[in-house]
């Protein structure tokens, strides 16, 4: 069999390289790719597009990955002030996400994509976590990860893929709040959600920290695992 096919959601943002600034560009940190092929995985970027889903029918897994808050509007709630959406990204993800569990494909989502799951299965999120927890731990400063203790759910997927793990890196500033029909298998030390899952499908699982930065990437080689273990491509195309 060929390498599984992972399909990475990336952005579109003002970019700058060689004598190019502030060009409309899609990207995804690297991190993400270098931890899917360290996997074993094929990484391809999925930049924001409403107009159809088919792709999926050619990936083996698909990541959803972090970057900027999800729009409230999908859960029903007027905007914060602080909140930063991109509703190309929400659009295209969330038809993406619904043809992937149509296909029962395996899906982890990273930080933003973990509230993105929520919200695609009825959930909502807190759109200023300080104002929740009265800190700013995950988010500590701009460009600056914080980290904190971590636990999860015996029996749970997380459980079985982050056995021994107990602190976890953190840059968001939103959270979820109700998880909807997803399960809560993850919860930092100030309760905050760390971990999501649906026991009743092959692979899908969010974690709200970034994993691709860990030098032990573990739900990315669970996702690639999944995905390789239910391909459905030829091992020649």
């Amino acid at each position: 069999m060929s390498r599984p096919l992972i399909g990475i959601t990336a952005y579109v943002e003002p970019a700058g390289w060689a004598v190019w600034r502030d060009v409309p560009a899609t990207l995804v940190p690297q991190a993400y790719v270098r931890a899917v092929t360290a996997s074993g995985g094929r990484a391809v970027l999925l930049p924001p597009d409403d107009l159809d889903a088919d792709v999926v029918g050619v990936l083996d897994g698909l990541l959803l990955a972090g970057g900027a808050d999800v729009g409230p509007e999908r859960y029903g709630q007027p905007p914060d002030p602080r909140t930063e959406s991109r509703p190309d990204r929400d659009a295209g993800e969330l038809a993406l996400l619904t043809a992937a569990l149509a296909a029962d494909l395996p899906v982890l989502g990273v930080c933003r994509g973990m509230q993105l799951l929520a919200v695609a299965h009825g959930g909502t999120l807190h759109q200023h976590l300080p104002d929740v927890v009265g800190h700013d731990r995950h988010r500590p400063a701009p460009g600056v990860y914080g980290a904190h203790p971590v636990r999860f759910a015996p029996g749970s997927l997380a459980g079985s893929v982050l056995a021994g793990v107990d602190r976890v890196n953190s840059y968001h500033h939103q959270a979820v709040a109700d998880p909807g029909d997803l399960a809560v298998t993850g919860w930092a030390d100030d309760g905050v959600v760390e971990a999501l899952e649906d026991p009743r499908r092959r692979f899908l699982l969010g974690v709200q920290w970034h994993p691709e930065n860990d030098p032990d990437p573990r739900p990315v080689a669970a996702l690639v695992r999944a995905a390789g273990a239910g391909q459905r491509r030829p091992s020649k195309m």
